[in-house]
């Protein structure tokens, strides 16, 4: 591994700032065949210097989302230069490389291959299950929190179904007592929807009204309700009483 200096420009072609990386001489070479292009060929433009968006690599390790060991990808600069490189999941693409990750790569494929089976088997068993979860909250249903993705996925896993929070997909935040379809999604087509029953942890008070309290802390409160001058005020007034004539 060797130090990449490459530096910044700012307009005019000054120089601003340098990054420095740790990456193999192949992959310092490749970031630095990216040279900053003008707009139009004016290299003085007012706009300043474009940089290449995108770079390829050869990844050296399986990358989440991205590919496995052998694969030739096109990823962002900033992707690269920060993340693929550094870590020494990339490298620049060569024949001679691909040669040497050919059998690094079988074993990729056979794992990837094994996973996919064991995945497949899992959605059969999850698609449809029921699960409970018993949760704190208020007498109108609201929860002290929410119900994440991490929660899910160790739940499930307790029941011996593997899942990794990524791989629930939650449409919106679950902060009430209710019922909920959840998917769960391995791959495009690696999925299943398990209903959700999130519950009190205790039985709720449906009749009491709810305390209000203010930002401090401070309970609110509210006027006694007069039921004896609601009650007048819903009746009509009596008549007046004629005048006796003279």
């Amino acid at each position: 591994m060797i130090w990449c200096v490459r530096a910044r420009t700012a307009r005019g072609g000054v120089p601003i700032v340098a990054d420095f990386h740790a990456v193999g001489a192949g992959a310092c070479r490749l970031l630095n065949s990216h040279p900053p292009r003008s707009r139009g060929g004016n290299e003085d433009s007012e706009r300043g210097p474009i940089v290449a968006k995108s770079v390829k690599l050869l990844l050296t390790e399986n990358v989440d989302n991205l590919g496995i060991v052998g694969d030739v990808v096109n990823v962002r600069i900033g992707y690269a230069r920060n993340f693929l490189l550094p870590r020494g999941l990339a490298t620049e693409p060569s024949d001679e490389l691909l040669e040497q990750l050919a059998e690094k790569r079988k074993q990729a494929e056979k794992e990837l291959a094994e996973l996919r089976k064991q995945r497949e088997a899992l959605i059969k068993k999850i698609d449809g299950l029921e699960l409970t979860m018993s949760r704190s909250c208020n007498d109108a249903g609201h929860l002290y929190g929410s119900v994440t993705q991490q929660d899910i996925a160790s739940a499930l896993t307790e029941l011996e179904y593997p899942v990794q929070p990524r791989e629930v997909r939650l449409s919106h935040t679950i902060k009430r007592i209710d019922t909920y379809d959840v998917l769960i999604k391995f791959d495009s087509d690696l999925e299943a929807t398990i209903k959700l029953w999130v519950v009190a942890d205790r039985e709720l008070d449906t009749e009491r009204e709810e305390m209000e309290f203010d930002n401090e802390g401070n309970l609110i409160e509210k006027p006694a309700v007069q039921a004896d001058s609601e009650g007048d005020a819903d009746q009509e007034p009596a008549p007046a009483e004629a005048a006796p004539s003279e």
